[in-house]
């Protein structure tokens, strides 16, 4: 049975402590236009190293299109510089940057093995590191299949050891955990993170928004290939979202007044709780001490970066699904009217 390494990886990862002058990812200006269609718009944006930086937006906002013209893959306008290069300029470009754009771009005959020896080849990596990254990504006992019988979580983590292969400072995925179950989502996560704390710069898309919050530091979030938020995950958050404070005691229901006529809005929520918005939890905690109300429980409720996400992008989401249909009411049994 095949396994991925576990955390911390030391052994097969080199270790690399965070430097000065450690490699960024600077894109700007980015622009592609399908006939009439403008999939990217003039994004620039910074991807800064020792940090997870994830890449966010619905189906068709322009995410693929991005990392492809970031890589010189798409002809269109704007520039990316990895560690001030572009990529078409680097050497060995496997040593500098390591890539996953898709989830199968491997030769049919050849072995898993095979596969990335030749890919090392070209970029003067050794035998050795071929090894160590299947070892790692958990797929050491089936190197010498031909990934063409690999399953889509074994064909990411194939993907995943060629990024790897030349040990690079600049990791560039799109969607990398696609395909993998919860063990190796998890695996992913915190691989991912190790290899930001050692100053690596990670750039990494995904639509696991649950995932992404687990996982990210800072977000380069788009809609219609336009800018909607770059910046850390909690201002995201605190920006397109509203945290609402929750209060229980036997005399909630006696305090909606009070907090209705300090301003607040006030939802009734499950088992007698109040929901309270547009006040903050130290003015309510406040309010309730002067107005002499005995509470059980006073907290904070922060919005998930999901309810941010649907917030800031739901007006650009390019294909918006049909309400399903309401479920009919459920009949009365038999004689019911009639008990």
């Amino acid at each position: 049975m095949w396994r991925p390494a576990a955390p911390p990886y030391t052994d097969l990862v080199p270790a690399r402590s965070p430097q000065t002058g450690a490699p960024l990812i600077t894109a700007t200006g980015l622009y592609k236009r399908y006939r009439k269609t403008v999939a990217v718009d003039r994004l620039s944006f910074d991807v800064r190293p020792g940090v997870v930086t994830g890449f966010l937006g619905p189906n068709g906002s322009g995410k693929s299109t991005t990392m492809r013209l970031m890589l010189g893959l798409d002809h269109g306008e704007g520039q990316t510089l990895f560690d001030g290069e572009r990529f078409s300029d680097i050497r060995r470009p496997m040593n500098k940057v390591g890539t996953l754009l898709e989830a199968k771009p491997f030769h049919p005959t050849r072995t898993a093995r095979n596969h990335l020896r030749m890919l090392a080849s070209a970029n003067g990596v050794g035998d050795k590191r071929v090894d160590e990254v299947m070892e790692l990504v958990g797929l050491g006992t089936v190197k010498r299949k031909k990934p063409k019988g690999y399953s889509l979580g074994m064909a990411q983590r194939l993907g995943l050891a060629q990024a790897l292969l030349g040990d690079p400072r600049i990791l560039l995925l799109d969607e990398p955990t696609n395909g993998l179950d919860p063990h190796g989502i998890h695996w992913m996560r915190d691989m991912l993170k190790h290899l930001a704390s050692e100053g690596r710069t990670i750039f990494v898309s995904s639509h696991l928004l649950s995932e992404m919050q687990l996982m990210a530091d800072e977000l380069v979030v788009i809609g219609r290939g336009t800018m909607i938020f770059n910046g850390v995950v909690d201002q995201f958050v605190r920006d397109f979202t509203q945290s609402t404070v929750i209060v229980r005691g036997p005399e909630a229901a006696g305090f909606v007044p009070a907090l209705e006529g300090a301003g607040a809005e006030v939802a009734k929520g499950k088992d007698g709780e109040l929901v309270i918005s547009g006040m903050e939890i130290g003015a309510v905690g406040h309010l309730a001490f002067t107005e002499n109300v005995e509470l059980s429980e006073l907290s904070t409720r922060s919005a998930s970066l999901e309810e941010a996400f649907m917030s800031a992008t739901g007006s650009t989401e390019e294909f918006v699904a049909a309400e399903p249909p309401t479920a009919p009411a459920t009949e009365k049994a038999d004689g019911a009217d009639n008990a």
